[in-house]
């Protein structure tokens, strides 16, 4: 049997303001920051943790975030390095569905989609203060996007819909447009030394993922529960979150996996950090 490769897939940059990336601790003033996706090539199958953020989307409707992503930061591109295509994904693994974490899902319509139910629930009907994190939503073509194209033509304004309850057991089963949801409840290993854990607080569902290896020890992928290395050193959280007292929590959680397991913590948007991390076509096994 094969060794669980990890490859980090580079998907570009995005900028916010210090404020925003340290809540209520600044220093003001834009951070640049990377965001990537995760392949795990299992003995089991090829899961794939995150898939970044679409520039078409990001330049429609975040275009304040200024996105940098070149021909080759694309993630079919980042894929084809290591000689893979969309069709060789299994599973996506989402850690949430904020938009800079789900914008290449609907490359991958064969695969099947993995994440907490909270998530699926509070991505079918967002508060309104979670809006434009959950506004790329292509991921689910069955669920009324936030931000709309502009029609063609103006219309009369016609009152705001509201989502009808989600049917989770459907759900589960079909997914929205037909796509297969696998939905988890508390920590859950989906493989062999492969595990979902729950990190809520950021959002009502998100997950970190924690890898077993070989020859090495597990890494920890934080996803959005904590930011960068600074983050956690000040245990300050993000200013994007539903939940600041999970956030917290969820942030000392990681802390505490990272020693019980002896685990090296990756995180999604450290630049420092970032840049010392092996990049797709190069592994951690």
């Amino acid at each position: 049997m094969g060794k669980t490769k990890v490859y980090l897939l580079d998907g570009g940059s995005l900028v916010l303001d210090g404020f925003h990336v340290f809540w209520n601790r600044g220093p003001a003033g834009e951070i640049r920051f990377p965001c990537f996706s995760v392949l795990v090539d299992h003995p089991d199958g090829r899961f794939l943790f995150d898939t970044g953020y679409d520039r078409n989307h990001v330049e429609r409707v975040l275009p304040f975030e200024k996105p940098l992503q070149s021909a080759g930061q694309t993630l079919t591109a980042q894929l084809a390095l290591i000689g893979l295509r969309a069709s060789d994904i299994d599973a996506i693994i989402n850690s949430h569905f904020h938009f800079d974490h789900c914008g290449g899902n609907k490359l991958f319509p064969r695969a099947k989609t993995i994440c907490h139910r909270d998530e699926l629930r509070a991505a079918r009907g967002p508060e309104p203060f979670e809006r434009l994190g959950y506004s790329d939503l292509s991921f689910a073509p069955g669920f009324p996007s936030p931000f709309p194209a502009p029609p063609a033509e103006a219309t009369e304004e016609a009152p705001e819909e509201t989502p009808a309850p989600l049917e989770l057991p459907a759900m589960l089963e079909n997914g929205p447009a037909g796509r297969a949801f696998e939905l988890v409840s508390g920590d859950a290993e989906i493989v062999a030394g492969l595990f979902l854990l729950e990190t809520p607080g950021h959002t009502a569902g998100h997950c970190s993922l924690m890898v077993e290896l070989a020859d090495r020890p597990p890494i920890l992928f934080t996803a959005d529960a904590c930011y960068s290395a600074k983050n956690l050193e000040m245990m300050c959280i993000s200013g994007f979150h539903r939940d600041p007292a999970k956030d917290v929590r969820s942030m000392a959680r990681l802390k505490s996996l990272a020693a019980e397991h002896s685990a090296e913590l990756i995180f999604s948007h450290d630049p420092e950090s970032y840049a010392q991390y092996l990049k797709a076509p190069a592994f951690y096994s």
